[in-house]
């Protein structure tokens, strides 16, 4: 089950550790790269729900996950080629929209997989094994363009506007790579079918009591539509002020975009509730927004831990090439020498933070049930972002490969733990839906951090990568903290 997840975050990875070297390259300036990195959550926003819903509903010969790995696969691969290609910054940024759809397509059934196929008292191990193979996969891809230049000679600098070999061929390298290892689950694994899960759930007397009790509050459809539609009002009045009082007083375009989304959510709530008025409760739409309406308490509890880590990543990945490359290189020119060897050292910092990331989740899979899932969150979280905020303090560049393993415990922590609270406080039949909408808690915070850690950083400190950071271990303390408020589910 893990192979085909290591290729697609072999993929991922190549994108978090290289799309703002190839927007600088391009010509972004710093205050830009956070705002053109928001085309991942956006998609993620959108895809991921959707996706889920349909996986819950597929039964194919392939199954219920494996399809959607099978073309998901497909498209990034192709993405993985075209984007280093990319001519101008704004077809770059086209692209990052077009290559995050593909992962996510491919991604979000991999959550879902892993709650389909292991019982409860399994699930911690199931996700911490996924993050022992992400980890693997994602050293190696991090690495990539060093390795390319270091081991096999390819060229590290292009001229100005041009994209360097070495970033070229690890992207292609990774589509390849992608698509023998989703290739290789969709075509060894067995999916269970609908009726024997069913089988296995009856068995599982927690698991029949939830299930039993969410198909309950459906029929009874507890969200009514004047519910909704008073809902959809409110939002909608919300987003339409602030956007009025950010265009009154000249305020950052970016703004727009987070008082845009209120005025969507306020119009979506209003489309549903016009439908269940004319008796359409079997839509999409309608599924997806009264789940996230009806999502269970320990989900809207690690909503508040979800928020916080995910803007931590986010701010992570939009600056460390832009802080380690200025603050610890001193180089401000994408087509000078020294500015690619500190962007590729930024890789190796990322590769060590997925070594890392392999240990931590050996020691997850291990004592999780042991100790506790919430306590080994928090104290991971804590160290990510006393490893994030570190970045100001250390000088010497050789010296981060300590600050960005602390990062490592978290990022472990993040990719599996979450995951496991959740599958088990939802039923079977469910799984990929609220693996959808457990998504949005993962990309709104990251919408948020595009459109406000860009102007912080310009406004705030003149540019200076390094405070991104800075916030993104504060973040990271906060996440910690709110773990404190998560119920742990017992494991069966």
């Amino acid at each position: 089950m893990c192979i085909g997840f290591m290729g697609i975050q072999f993929g991922f990875e190549l994108q978090v550790s290289n799309v703002s070297r190839i927007f600088q390259t391009l010509g972004a300036n710093i205050d830009e790269i956070a705002i053109l990195w928001v085309a991942a959550p956006l998609t993620g926003l959108i895809v991921q729900p959707i996706i889920g819903y349909m996986s819950d509903k597929t039964w194919t010969r392939l199954g219920r996950r494996r399809p959607y790995f099978f073309y998901g696969a497909i498209l990034s691969t192709l993405a993985l080629l075209i984007m280093p290609n990319s001519p101008t910054l704004w077809i770059a940024a086209g692209m990052l929209w077009i290559m995050d759809a593909s992962f996510n397509i491919a991604m979000e059934p991999f959550r879902a997989f892993v709650g389909d196929m292991l019982p409860n008292r399994q699930r911690s191990l199931g996700y911490a094994m996924q993050t022992f193979f992400i980890g693997i996969g994602a050293s190696v891809a991090a690495a990539l363009p060093w390795i390319m230049t270091n081991a096999f000679g390819v060229a590290n600098e292009a001229d100005p506007g041009i994209i360097p070999d070495s970033v070229i061929y690890a992207f292609y390298t990774g589509g390849i790579f992608l698509l023998i290892c989703v290739f290789w689950t969709v075509f060894t694994t067995k999916e269970y079918s609908p009726e024997e899960l069913d089988a296995f759930n009856k068995a599982d007397h927690a698991a029949s009591e939830t299930s039993k009790a969410q198909a309950a509050a459906h029929d009874e459809t507890l969200i009514a539509p004047a519910r909704h539609k008073q809902g959809g009002m409110l939002w909608l009045a919300v987003g339409v002020a602030a956007s009025l009082v950010i265009y009154m007083t000249a305020a950052s375009y970016r703004l727009h975009i987070l008082s845009g989304g209120v005025i969507v959510f306020g119009l979506l709530r209003l489309i549903v509730s016009a439908k269940k008025d004319k008796g359409q409760t079997a839509s999409a739409i309608v599924e997806i927004t009264d789940d996230l309406m009806l999502m269970p308490t320990v989900m809207k509890q690690l909503a508040v831990v979800q928020f916080f880590s995910w803007f931590a990543m986010f701010a992570m990945w939009s600056f460390t090439t832009p802080a380690v490359t200025a603050f610890h290189f001193g180089a401000m020119d994408p087509s000078s020498e020294i500015y690619n060897t500190g962007a590729n050292w930024a890789g190796v910092l990322n590769s060590v933070r997925n070594l890392v990331t392999i240990a931590a989740a050996i020691f997850i899979a291990l004592y999780a049930n042991t100790i506790g899932r919430r306590k080994i969150h928090m104290l991971n979280l804590t160290l990510g972002g006393i490893g994030l905020a570190s970045f100001y303090v250390v000088k010497d560049p050789d010296l981060l490969v300590i600050s960005m393993g602390l990062v490592g415990f978290a990022w472990a922590s993040i990719l599996s733990i979450p995951y496991s609270l959740l599958s088990s406080a939802v039923a079977h039949h469910k799984m990929g839906i609220y693996m959808g909408i457990f998504n949005f808690f993962i990309v709104i915070p990251q919408i948020v951090a595009s459109t406000t850690l860009g102007l912080l950083v310009s406004e705030l400190f003149a540019g200076q990568a390094i405070y991104g950071l800075v916030f993104a271990g504060g973040s990271m303390i906060i996440a910690a903290l709110a773990t404190l408020n998560v119920s742990e589910p017992e494991a069966e």
